[in-house]
């Protein structure tokens, strides 16, 4: 005969919720999350899934988790910030949890334009610092490597950087 555990009682239940929320709003005190990091932060620390769910669920009730709200506030951060590019956007947002279709309609508003122009500010700002020589070949491959660390892809970061590169021998030569 096996002996089987009494179910929880309701006050060990609530005390277990109560916790969870503690957890949860102290997590959001610091910096706003996706639904998915919570739940994670939920799980890791043994919390049980329904427990997780209706504490979240009261979370979204009175607004403190929204990841379309989290997103937006992300991806304007990091394009101001970083200079990150919508495909690094993109999987961050996704590390993070963020539905596709979240992510889609945030960096609808990204066009191919607006990219290639905060591609050019931040080569503008490292090429100022930059001493040019003859053969620029380091300066370029450097560059290069910025661009494509923040997202970007080959021939957007080829054509910006040489682009600027002439533009800044240019200014340099008056």
């Amino acid at each position: 005969m096996t002996a089987s555990c009494p179910p929880p009682s309701t006050s060990e239940s609530s005390r277990r919720e109560e916790q969870a929320r503690a957890l949860c709003l102290r997590l959001l005190t610091a910096r706003s999350r996706t639904r998915a990091e919570l739940t994670g932060q939920l799980a890791k620390r043994g919390y049980p899934d329904e427990v997780s769910n209706r504490v979240l669920d009261r979370l979204a009730d009175v607004g403190l988790i929204d990841d379309a709200d989290f997103a937006e506030q992300w991806v304007q951060s990091r394009r101001a910030n970083k200079g990150k590019s919508k495909r690094a956007l993109a999987a961050e947002l996704h590390t993070k949890g963020v539905d596709n279709e979240v992510i889609d309609t945030v960096l609808a508003g990204i066009d191919a334009g607006a990219e290639r122009d905060r591609a050019e500010q931040l080569v503008r700002a490292k090429l100022r610092r930059e001493v040019l020589s003859e053969d620029d070949t380091k300066v370029t491959r450097r560059l290069i490597g910025m661009l494509a660390r923040r997202g970007y892809s080959q021939s957007v970061a080829c054509e910006v950087v040489l682009g600027e590169l002439a533009a800044e021998r240019e200014r340099r030569r008056v």
